[in-house]
C-alpha cells in the first residue's frame, strides 16, 4: 500500500458523514440555500407583489454638446493636417469622368480630402489657423437676403450636424459624366442627370411618432429609454405588477405578470434575479379598534427588456385600460408624487 493510499483513507476516517458521497458525482447541493424558507405570497398585514420596469433602450447616441462638436471638429481638422497628401492617381484614372468629378470637388473644397472640414489651408503658413471661429457661423444666403433666423448651420457653424450631413450629400452627387466624345463634362446643376443622381437622405432623429406625439408607438425618443406605464382600474398610473402566486419567486412573478398584463406580443428579457426597487403601502388599521381595515403591499421590481413586438392589454388580467412608453421626465408627471419617490432611483436619466 501506497503512502498515498493510506493517507485517503486515514482523511476518509475523519472526515463527518454528512461530506462523504457514495460515488464520484460532486456534492452540489446548497444547504444554506435550501434551508430558506421561500417567500411567501402574503403576511398577515402585507400582500407581496412583483413589479415589471419593463424598458426599451436608447436606440440611438445623444446629441452632441457644443463642446463635443467642437472637439470632435478641431480632431477631424489636425488629422487632416497631419495626414499625407491625398494621391488622386491612385484611385482615379487621369482625366477620367472619377477624376474630373474629384478635382470639381476638391476645388470647391480648397483641396481638402475631407469633405466636411469646410475650405481652409491645411497646409502653409496659414495651417494652424484651423479653429472654429465665430466667423464660421454661416447663415443661408448672407446677410439681407431675408433668409428666416435658423436655417443656417447653427450655433456651432461648420461642427453642426446639419452641416456635416449636408456636405456628405452634396459630395454624393456626380460631378462629371463621360461625353460623346468619350472626354469628361462637368454635369451642370438642372442637368437630367444631375437631378437623377440626387442621393437619398439620411433618416431624421426625429420620427413620425414624435410629430404627432404618440406615445403609445416604441419608435418615439429614439436617443431616451422608454419605460412601459399602465393605467391602473382607479385611474391612476404605475408600473405593471400583481400578486405572487404559490411558492414562485420574484423572477417567474415578473414574468407571468407581464404576459397576464402585456399580452404574448412581445420579445422581452427579465434581466436577473434582484429587484431593482420597491414599493411599500402601509396597512390600515381601524383608529380605535385597531383591527384591520385593509392590507398593505409590498412591491419588488424586477428589472425587463423588450426587443421586439408590443402591448395589447386586450384580455389583461388586471384591469387595465391603457399604456403609454414614456421617458424618465414624462413617468414623472403621470405617477403620484410619493410612488415617484420610490421608483425614480431605478431609471435612467438618459
Amino acid at each position: 500500500m501506497t503512502a498515498s493510499s493510506r493517507g485517503s483513507r486515514a482523511a476518509a476516517s475523519v472526515l463527518p458523514a454528512s461530506l462523504k458521497t457514495l460515488d464520484n458525482t460532486p456534492n452540489s447541493e446548497l444547504p444554506h440555500v435550501k434551508a430558506t424558507p421561500p417567500v411567501t405570497a402574503s403576511t398577515p398585514h402585507h400582500t407581496t407583489k412583483a413589479g415589471i420596469l419593463l424598458t426599451r433602450p436608447p436606440l440611438l447616441t445623444p446629441p452632441l454638446t457644443s463642446f463635443e462638436k467642437a472637439y470632435f471638429f478641431y480632431q477631424k481638422r489636425l488629422n487632416e493636417r497631419l495626414a499625407l497628401p491625398f494621391t488622386r492617381y491612385f484611385y482615379f484614372k487621369k482625366d477620367t469622368p472619377a477624376d474630373t468629378d474629384w478635382k470639381i470637388k476638391a476645388r470647391e473644397r480648397n483641396g481638402v480630402a475631407a469633405r466636411e472640414l469646410g475650405g481652409y489651408r491645411a497646409y502653409g503658413e496659414e495651417a494652424w489657423n484651423d479653429e472654429l471661429l465665430v466667423t464660421d457661423l454661416e447663415q443661408e444666403g448672407g446677410e439681407g437676403e431675408g433668409k428666416s433666423k435658423g436655417k443656417g448651420l447653427g450655433k456651432m457653424g461648420l461642427a453642426e450636424p446639419k452641416h456635416v450631413v449636408d456636405s456628405l450629400v452634396k459630395e454624393a452627387r456626380v460631378r462629371a459624366i463621360e461625353g460623346k466624345d468619350g472626354a469628361a463634362v462637368e454635369v451642370q446643376e438642372g442637368d437630367a442627370v444631375h437631378v437623377e443622381s440626387n442621393v437619398d437622405q439620411p433618416l431624421k432623429r426625429w420620427t413620425d411618432a414624435d410629430r404627432k406625439r404618440d406615445v403609445r408607438r416604441l419608435d418615439r425618443q429614439l436617443a431616451r429609454t422608454l419605460y412601459l406605464l399602465v393605467k391602473r382600474e382607479g385611474g391612476g398610473w404605475g408600473f405593471p405588477a400583481g400578486e405572487l402566486v404559490g411558492r414562485e419567486n420574484l423572477h417567474q412573478g415578473a414574468e407571468r405578470v407581464l404576459v397576464q398584463t402585456a399580452g404574448v406580443n412581445m420579445n422581452t428579457w427579465i434581466v436577473g434575479h434582484v429587484p431593482v426597487a420597491h414599493h411599500i403601502i402601509n396597512p390600515r388599521f381601524h383608529p380605535e379598534s385597531g383591527d384591520l381595515e385593509k392590507q398593505g403591499t409590498r412591491t419588488f421590481f424586477m428589472k425587463g427588456r423588450i426587443m421586439a413586438g408590443q402591448a395589447n392589454l386586450e384580455g389583461n388580467m388586471f384591469g387595465l385600460s391603457d399604456f403609454k412608453w414614456l421617458t424618465k421626465q414624462e413617468v414623472q408627471k403621470h405617477v403620484a408624487d410619493k410612488y415617484w419617490s420610490y421608483v425614480k432611483n431605478m431609471m435612467s436619466d438618459r
